[in-house]
């Protein structure tokens, strides 16, 4: 059973790691995986094939929490297959409405995480609430930053979807910071998106390989801050939750467009605005209030499960 709910978080991940602007280290952050998910990929090292010739398969699969890794890559790997398609169709759609619920999902993100700083904080005598609070101002302007710079055009071969993957993956794994947008930066998200729904083998092979390689090197340097300063890295965590939002806004209209590597006439630079200023559809913005509160909503559901156990 806990495996199957691994299972149901890593596809909550998959699916918010299709949005661009949303993260889907922030979906495991609110799940309560987060930490475990960096322990088990830094044990992934030459040191485990010294315990699987000395100790077996069995000790070598628990020592990098094998079980929970299966299951949450399955479930990721599911959720983007199979979500990839219904996410762009969403967000050429009704995208007010997919950004209101994700806006709703990282700002309760943000307090939650903002939340459990303060209560470390006071717990701490020897605690530097001024540091703490740079640390956040600091990951709110690195990723409202990110959220503004212009995307650009990268050329599509090998080497680039390499490095491509190897960047977006520790965007992914930080909460708040957009693997997808990353990719959006780099010209590469429509090409990853079409390979995803077209299941190109070769171009998804490469670009796995390159999530792996960033994975299993930036878990290694995640995991050394949460041991020796996890709470100025929780505040930098939530501040670039809060930062991100500017991206998630749900009224955004098209500043410009631009010509993919199709001929197609796509979206290019977004400005965001009031409902009343809306021009892409119609604002609808009770429904889009509606799915802010869900999405918000969410999160605490998330948090009386992973704290229910506890009691």
């Amino acid at each position: 059973m806990q495996h199957l709910f691994t299972f149901f978080k890593g596809m909550a991940m998959g699916a918010a790691d299709v949005v661009p602007g949303v993260s889907g280290g922030t979906v495991a952050f609110i799940s309560g995986i987060y930490e475990r998910l960096l322990n088990a990929l830094k044990s992934i090292q030459p040191s485990v094939l010294t315990t699987l010739f000395k100790s077996g398969v069995k000790a070598a699969w628990a020592q990098i929490d094998g079980s929970f890794l299966l299951a949450l890559l399955l479930g990721i790997m599911t959720s983007v297959l199979s979500l990839a398609k219904v996410i762009s169709i969403g967000l050429e759609k009704y995208p007010q409405l997919i950004w209101s619920f994700f806006f709703g999902l990282v700002l309760s993100s943000a307090w939650f995480v903002a939340r459990d700083v303060w209560r470390e904080l006071k717990k701490s005598e020897n605690s530097h609430p001024v540091g703490v609070i740079i640390a956040f101002f600091i990951g709110a302007t690195i990723a409202y930053v990110i959220t503004i710079l212009s995307p650009a055009e990268a050329p599509l071969n090998y080497p680039m979807i390499f490095v491509a993957g190897a960047i977006a993956i520790c965007a992914m794994i930080l909460p708040g910071i957009s693997g997808s947008f990353i990719l959006l930066l780099m010209g590469m998200y429509s090409h990853v998106l079409e390979a995803a729904k077209s299941l190109n083998i070769a171009f998804i092979g490469v670009f796995m390989l390159g999530c792996l390689i960033g994975l299993l090197s930036f878990s290694h340097v995640l995991s050394w801050l949460f041991r020796h300063y996890r709470t100025v890295a929780m505040s930098v965590l939530a501040g670039f939750m809060l930062g991100s939002l500017n991206k998630v806004w749900p009224w955004q209209n098209v500043l410009a467009t631009r010509s993919n590597s199709k001929g197609e006439v796509v979206p290019w630079l977004y400005e965001n605005v009031l409902p009343s200023n809306y021009q892409v559809h119609e604002p609808m913005f009770l429904a889009c209030i509606g799915l802010l509160v869900v999405g918000f909503a969410a999160v605490f559901a998330l948090e009386l499960l992973n704290t229910k156990p506890k009691q």
